[in-house]
């Protein structure tokens, strides 16, 4: 798994990397009518790691073992497919500061590291949980496509910046 933690930790960084220099203002603002400010879609990111953390979890403990073939998940950073998020991975309307969501990401990173320290990959090689355009999706390669779903949304959050 060290291989899958450094990838996540990479992208992690490039991310608040991406955003460090903004204002609370700046990540808060509407861009475009109807579409997340830079601070939703890290809330979004947030949200998105925490729940697949519970899910990852729960499935290990009471899911069923199944061969399921490794999925090319490295595809998530192609943003020519629109994938509509899950209502329970839709972003706060609420202001937050790049402190909070920080504070946030860091706790549902955290989560999710310990977790991995007490968890082999053979284990979570022997379940999988479905994905929406994936299909079911193999534990241990769920670890990866966090990242590359943060990937994803970093070339949003560019998107958004140019509009700032």
């Amino acid at each position: 798994m060290e291989k899958e933690i450094k990838t996540i930790e990479d992208i992690r960084s490039e991310v608040l990397n991406s955003v460090n220099h903004l204002t609370d203002e700046q990540l808060n603002e509407e861009l475009e009518a109807g579409r997340w400010s830079i601070l939703q879609v890290l809330d979004h990111l947030y949200l998105m790691e925490r729940s697949l953390t519970k899910t990852i979890q729960l499935t290990l403990e009471k899911g069923e073992e199944q061969e399921v073939e490794s999925k090319p998940v490295h595809f998530t950073v192609d943003r020519s497919t629109k994938v509509d998020a899950p209502p329970f991975v839709v972003p706060t309307e609420e202001k937050l500061t790049l402190q909070e969501m920080k504070d946030k990401l860091a706790a549902s990173r955290n989560d999710l590291l310990a977790f991995l320290e007490t968890t082999s990959k053979e284990e979570l090689q022997r379940k999988a949980y479905p994905h929406p355009i994936f299909g079911h999706i193999r534990l241990d390669e769920w670890i990866p496509f966090i990242g590359y779903h943060e990937k994803r949304h970093l070339e949003q959050i560019e998107d958004l910046k140019k509009k700032l």
